[in-house]
């Protein structure tokens, strides 16, 4: 078939554009095929690969996946590569740890998943190290993450710390000021509510308990005998 290259239990179909896993694929080189690369081409979906029931490897970059993205359980695939599509870690990391249970290396370079401040100016060393121990947290299997191998003081601070890292985006300054404008106003005043109306000036009487006699006066201080 034109644009597949097979070389042993390896497949590749890159750069064709296709925007769902080829039927004929899956027919012709699902049962044998151990490492498959669909690279940069248009894949929002993977459902053709359910019939790739031995994939060990799946590289899938520059695609247009996002967080919709569904695998098939692949009980050997230990590595995942997504780079550079259109996910963020909302439902990723637990559909990871369910379908795929082998995994133990995982790129997510690219997304809006991974706070690479390579990718993005506003992140930094700290934002990606968090992102890291969550993602351990998650994928206790992982050996390389990205483009590092997982140290032991990683492994350590993800199962004591991971499960807090996940770092909440804040609600759009937008949106916040549109559900402001539409609320109705509220004015804090400590006047009574017969008070608060401008057109009624009656004065408010009550009673105080407390009598003062101005012993405590700042004032006193600076006013010296003769003068009083």
């Amino acid at each position: 078939m034109a644009g597949v290259v097979v070389s042993g239990a390896q497949v590749s179909y890159i750069s064709q554009d296709c925007e769902e896993i080829p039927e004929f694929l899956g027919r012709k080189y699902g049962h044998m095929a151990k490492r498959l690369d669909l690279s940069f081409n248009l894949l929002r979906s993977l459902e053709g690969l359910k019939t790739f029931s031995y994939l060990e490897e799946l590289i899938l970059d520059n695609n247009l996946l996002g967080n919709d993205l569904l695998l098939p359980r692949l009980p050997h695939l230990h590595t995942l590569m997504l780079n550079k599509n259109q996910i963020s870690l909302e439902s990723l990391l637990d559909h990871l740890a369910e379908v795929v249970p082998s995994l133990q290396y995982l790129s997510l370079l690219g997304n809006m998943a991974c706070p690479n401040e390579l990718v993005c100016k506003e992140k930094d060393e700290d934002d990606y190290q968090r992102y890291r121990y969550f993602v351990l947290h998650k994928l206790t299997n992982l050996k390389f993450l990205d483009t590092r191998k997982v140290t032991k003081r990683e492994r350590e601070e993800a199962l004591v710390r991971g499960a807090f890292m996940k770092v909440v985006k804040p609600k759009d300054a937008k949106a916040s000021s549109d559900a402001a404008s539409t609320s109705p106003e509220m004015h804090y005043t400590p006047l009574p509510l017969g008070s608060r109306d401008l057109t009624n000036h009656r004065g408010i009487l009550g009673k105080c308990r407390y009598i003062y006699y101005g012993k405590h006066s700042e004032g006193n201080r600076f006013i010296r005998d003769d003068q009083l």
